[in-house]
């Protein structure tokens, strides 16, 4: 069982969660410069890592918000989580 800890309803089970895929930057629809190569790669290719990975779960039965949970892929032991979207004052990039 994997417990995840959402910010807005406490820990829970992630059978009340759907994982919504790695964190990843999406190109700028409005830039005349993206390529469909890199549309193709935001769209369908994962890296999958084997380690730690930040990835969205949508918390279905609960809060029913998009979290970002920062998990390892091997372990399933969870490091981090916080709302999609949410970013340290102290850093712009959401690194501490």
């Amino acid at each position: 069982m994997i417990l995840i800890p959402c910010p807005h309803c406490g820990p829970r089970n992630s059978n009340e969660f759907v994982w919504a895929g790695e964190r990843q930057s999406r190109p700028d629809p409005d830039a005349t410069t993206t390529t469909p190569a890199e549309w193709r790669t935001y769209l369908y290719e994962r890296l999958n890592p084997a380690g730690w990975t930040n990835e969205h779960w949508y918390h279905r039965f609960g809060c029913r918000r998009y979290l970002v949970v920062e998990r390892h892929t091997v372990s399933n032991e969870i490091r981090r989580c916080e709302p999609a979207g949410w970013r340290p004052a102290s850093s712009p990039e959401g690194r501490p």
